[in-house]
């Protein structure tokens, strides 16, 4: 979590964005040069490119636009700006070396650092500093699960070398719902916050009705139930397009699932095979199989904003409607900790949904930060008075053909998420760190 704006001082900002850059160089640390490139898949990008891009945007936003400098590849744009370089057509590109791009990385940083210490941190050049270190941590966490979809071996981080064993102990699974009364809550960020990105601005009243929500993500032992009813393969449950994905697919259970011949089930963790945990939330599941497993179970997915009422809000003085205070977390105002939530790639994967009973919100919902990004049934779109910021390219362009994710998820960083984060993707992918949470009809 970032401070609030008069208490982050330019040491804070370079400490952030050296932490951030040592992960990105750890993440891809012990991959070889094949590696680096793989194989040209639609959910990927070559490695070597992206964190080429990673430094070609802090240079652009940090330096070049803000300290109107020259910039340090003459060919860097043509190489990075992902606005302008078609996915299909990064394997092609004339990269520079594995050896030439670290050391172009490491030029970027260096200006950055000796820009910090020389300029009066005020709040347009934090805000530009801060977008530069967010868009690196999100590229951290794609690295993360690219590393997962190509089957290749598990990073050099300390949770994700020693697994989820290395989280909290116990927890097991956590039934039932709980009620949320209906309302008026409010919806999005407020600008007392140091940062946040266009699509969460601003805040803005919205009425809800009274709904049931669980108090966990569905686990994967209840997502066997379903794979177990053939629902993969039952038409009732899946919406016109999500059938067409699924027999595009070819699909009959979550991506990385394995059935074992003792009847058990075991999954793809990396490299390397490992039994299936019942009572870790299922991950790995896009929006279409979400959905499905709604209806075959008599249940919805939430909207964004029963999601965010449910994270953010606590019952008012009689109960009978949600309250005015609107908290930055579940738990309260207070920063991430490792008591409250699994984020941070700290344990190397999901722990029991019934773990971490400390981060429950005030209507008793566990794990709304942490863990799984959580699937919605609401499209990407904009508040009310949208203006996209300086970075367009990061909300506007995929207004209605996105689904909103809330939550983030175990490889998301503490500094990043908070109850009013949007994260956005298309229905189909399955490769991200996404599951859900259910609402009953």
């Amino acid at each position: 979590m970032i401070p609030e704006h008069a208490k982050v001082s330019a040491a804070d900002v370079a400490h952030m964005l050296m932490d951030a850059r040592a992960r990105t160089l750890t993440l891809i640390a012990n991959l070889t040069d094949e590696q680096l490139m793989g194989p040209r898949l639609k959910i990927v990008n070559p490695l070597l490119w992206e964190i080429g891009h990673v430094a070609w945007f802090q240079e652009k936003w940090v330096l070049r636009h803000r300290g109107k400098e020259k910039p340090i590849r003459a060919d860097g744009d043509a190489l990075y700006d992902s606005g302008q370089v078609p996915h299909d057509t990064r394997w092609n590109l004339p990269f520079p070396s594995r050896e030439e791009t670290l050391a172009y990385m490491q030029r970027v940083m260096n200006r950055i650092i000796e820009r910090l210490g020389a300029i009066e941190l005020d709040r347009e050049e934090l805000y530009f500093h801060l977008l530069a270190l967010f868009h690196e941590d999100m590229h951290d966490e794609a690295f993360t699960y690219t590393r997962q979809t190509l089957g290749y071996p598990p990073p050099s981080l300390p949770g994700i070398l020693e697994g989820s064993q290395a989280g909290p102990t116990g927890g097991g699974p956590l039934a039932g719902d709980v009620e949320i009364p209906g309302g008026t809550c409010v919806l999005g960020a407020t600008p007392d916050l140091p940062f946040v990105f266009d699509n969460e601005k601003w805040a803005h009243p919205i009425t809800l009705r009274p709904f049931l929500i669980a108090r966990a993500p569905v686990t994967n032992g209840e997502f066997v139930a379903f794979v177990a009813d053939k629902g993969y393969l039952r038409r009732e449950f899946w919406s016109e397009e999500g059938w067409r994905w699924r027999e595009g697919a070819g699909a009959e259970h979550p991506v990385y699932w394995q059935p074992e011949a003792s009847g058990r089930w075991s999954r793809r963790r990396y490299n390397e095979v490992v039994l299936l945990e019942p009572h870790h939330p299922v991950i790995h599941v896009n929006w279409h199989e979400a959905d499905a497993y709604c209806r075959w179970a008599g249940r919805r997915l939430p909207t964004e904003a029963e999601w965010e009422a449910a994270a953010s809000s606590g019952p008012g003085p009689g109960g009978h409607e949600i309250g005015d205070r609107k908290q930055t977390y579940p738990w309260g105002d207070e920063p991430p900790t490792p008591r409250v939530a699994n984020l941070d790639a700290r344990v190397g994967g999901c722990v029991d949904v019934g773990a971490l009973a400390a981060g429950d919100s005030p209507f008793g919902c566990r794990q709304m930060i942490g863990n799984v990004w959580e699937w919605t049934s609401t499209a990407l779109g904009p508040y009310p008075g949208f203006v996209p910021d300086p970075y367009k390219e990061y909300s506007e362009p995929w207004f209605g053909t996105h689904k909103v994710l809330r939550g983030g998820c175990w490889a998301t960083r503490s500094r990043l998420i908070r109850n009013t984060w949007r994260n956005f993707y298309t229905r189909d992918r399955r490769d991200v760190l996404a599951g859900f949470r259910t609402c009953a009809r």
